[in-house]
């Protein structure tokens, strides 16, 4: 083998472990959508304490409960995450904040068991969603499609790990190389 194919293949693994290592270090969503009551069209946010774990809203476990017969006035709640520059839905739940409700909708191209069933909503999130909430809707609320496609920005945790990795694989395949060659 060349030592081009073989840098090649070096490089091409190396573009595999850095390109894989934000998506399993990530577990969160980018950002969630919000159409309301109340609101002038969609308002994103990406409050860490709304967007980190799947059960922010409700824990689906352990909190199923029998559909109300009256919610109240509730938010739709879409769950996104970036894919390269696009934008992807992972799923929608709807809010009912002052009755403390939550209607799964579902995931958007999937299923789970939680889909289509109502929960109780964590009482703690009440407060942190009406405040993130009215910070965003202070300003003006722009769709998905009126904002500039933007590449997001590694973390530092995450450039130091695909550094790590990419210098890994260099002196590995170094080492191979002189391997080879003393042989």
């Amino acid at each position: 083998m060349s030592i081009r194919v073989r840098m090649a293949m070096g490089l091409a693994l190396a573009a595999i472990l850095v390109t894989s290592i934000p998506v399993f270090a990530k577990g969160a969503f980018d950002f969630i959508s919000i159409t309301g009551p109340g609101l002038k069209g969609v308002v994103q946010i990406t409050d860490a304490s709304l967007t980190e774990d799947f059960f922010t809203f409700a824990n689906f476990y352990d909190a199923r409960t029998n559909e109300p017969a009256e919610p109240g006035q509730g938010y739709e709640i879409t769950r996104h995450y970036k894919q390269g520059v696009s934008d992807v839905i992972f799923d929608r739940l709807h809010y009912y904040p002052e009755t403390g409700f939550v209607f799964y909708d579902g995931i958007e191209n999937g299923e789970s068991e939680y889909d289509g069933e109502w929960y109780t909503a964590d009482p703690d999130i009440k407060a942190v969603f009406e405040s993130a909430l009215a910070v965003q809707a202070g300003s003006p609320a722009q769709t998905a499609k009126e904002q500039p496609a933007a590449l997001p920005l590694p973390s530092p945790a995450t450039l130091v790990i695909a550094l790590t990795a990419g210098v890994a694989v260099l002196f590995g395949f170094a080492f191979w190389r002189r391997r080879v060659s003393a042989q």
